[in-house]
């Protein structure tokens, strides 16, 4: 007989609460497409920031050739 498979549990990202890494949470690794929602306004708001120097430098599409 096989042993069931160990499920990853972590936190959301948002609210640290409990997510399994199953499907019972759709929206993993956040708890709710609330959380999923915070988060992406967070990014699209230039609040969360990968750390480090831009790949290219701020241009405008008129700029590219």
């Amino acid at each position: 007989m096989s042993e069931p498979k160990a499920v990853t549990e972590l936190q959301c990202p948002s609210c640290t609460s409990k997510v399994l890494w199953n499907d019972d949470y759709p929206f993993r690794p956040f708890c709710s497409k609330r959380c999923q929602q915070i988060d992406f306004g967070g990014w699209a708001n230039e609040d969360n920031k990968i750390a480090g120097s831009p790949a290219y430098d701020d241009m405008n599409s008129a700029d590219l050739a």
